[in-house]
């Protein structure tokens, strides 16, 4: 699961104004994955993007990860 880990940071950082801020917190349990998403406080709204679409695409992609690994994933963005 490092690689899904990993992949959510490379999005995030290409996304934020401060990279270095960026940090994900991986949660494990028996079915499910939760990773928590932690930025800068003024770069949140370049995560959740423009109506949450930039949100929602990120766990689109950890669905159909997911899907293939048959393992749920859920990621929540923290302030």
């Amino acid at each position: 699961m490092a690689e899904v880990k990993e992949m959510i940071e490379e999005i995030a950082r290409a996304l934020v104004d401060a990279p270095d801020s960026v940090a994900v917190r991986e949660t494990k349990g028996e079915h499910a994955t939760i990773y928590e998403l932690k930025v800068a406080p003024e770069d949140i709204g370049k995560v959740i993007g423009k109506q949450g679409r930039t949100a929602r695409s990120m766990r689109t992609l950890l669905a159909a990860v997911g899907t293939k690994l048959n393992r749920r994933f859920s990621l929540e963005i923290l302030e």
